[in-house]
């Protein structure tokens, strides 16, 4: 009899830290950051805008109004290409890399070093690559949603456009300061994830095995809003100067320079335009990126992430 149930529980088709552990991953990543970033394109739109222009809405309610009764609904989403292609390549460097990272420094490297320093030198890792994926997509999204009139309407528009101008160097000038807002928005994103997941098992005082499947990715959710609050305060000022930087560069201008003369404009107050929106935001979206990403695990017949 016990055999027969046995042969009726799943069986784990994919090795844990396998190539094809690392792959599943990987599409998960793609999975979970290209479409919940492109849903919303409207809130990312109006913080981007007012970020640039903090006179132009007096409020989000007032800018999605004006936005919508003007170029419809298509207007409310205005950027989602480069939105979803490229936060499909930064999500496949980003949660793919980092199980790879977390594996080697964790497991191969440092077996006894603390977790915590564990998760952050694997976040900061793989966001270092994920950004060199992401950087070309994030220039023309923002140069579309900050300039009126749009510098371009589209992905191809927009790529050819700068390729032509600026050449390759065009789509990648905001990528010291794109480090800037994501590696330390990883690190807090991944680190602060794991320990409120173990935190959450102990408080609710059984380990995470006792629980089943949908209990353990609700305790995800919970986990990703956590650390998606986190995330959007430490990253918001250099979000901030990515978009200023994308938008108001002059040619030939280092990004030193520009960004000490953005800084001159803005103040150390302007750096914080718009975090409100941005946390509710990230919030949202880093939420529902790790319970996508941890429900595509469990379909696979892999463990969720973290509380071990």
């Amino acid at each position: 009899m016990s055999g027969k149930l046995e042969a009726l529980k799943p069986q784990r088709k994919i090795e844990l830290y396998s190539g094809n552990y690392f792959a599943a991953c990987t599409l998960g990543g793609i999975i979970a950051c290209g479409p919940t970033h492109a849903l919303v394109t409207p809130l990312d739109l109006v913080k981007c805008r007012r970020q640039v222009d903090d006179k132009l809405y007096k409020s989000n309610t007032q800018a999605w109004k004006m936005i919508y009764r003007k170029e419809g609904l298509r207007g409310v989403f205005f950027g989602w290409s480069p939105t979803f292609v490229g936060y499909s390549f930064q999500g496949a460097g980003k949660y793919g890399c980092y199980e790879i990272f977390k594996y080697l420094y964790g497991d191969k490297l440092a077996p006894n070093a603390n977790k915590t320093l564990v998760y952050l030198a694997a976040s900061a890792s793989a966001e270092f690559i994920a950004d060199i994926a992401l950087c070309p997509f994030e220039a023309i999204k923002v140069r579309m949603q900050t300039t009126l009139p749009p510098f371009a309407h589209s992905l191809r528009e927009g790529m050819s456009k700068v390729l032509a101008e600026e050449g390759v160097a065009g789509l990648y000038k905001g990528l010291y300061p794109l480090w800037g807002r994501q590696i330390p928005y990883t690190m807090v994103k991944f680190a602060t994830f794991e320990k409120a997941v173990e935190q959450i098992y102990k408080t609710l005082g059984k380990p995470k095995e006792s629980y089943n499947s949908l209990q353990q990715t609700g305790v995800s959710f919970l986990g990703g809003y956590i650390a998606g609050v986190g995330c959007a305060v430490v990253s918001h000022p250099a979000d901030v100067m990515v978009s200023r930087l994308n938008s108001d560069r002059k040619p030939g201008e280092g990004a030193g320079q520009a960004m000490t003369r953005i800084y001159s404009k803005i103040g150390f107050g302007g750096l914080w335009n718009g975090l409100p929106v941005r946390i509710v935001m990230i919030g949202t979206l880093t939420a529902f990126q790790w319970l996508i990403y941890d429900s595509f695990k469990v379909y696979l017949g892999l463990p969720t992430t973290g509380g071990h």
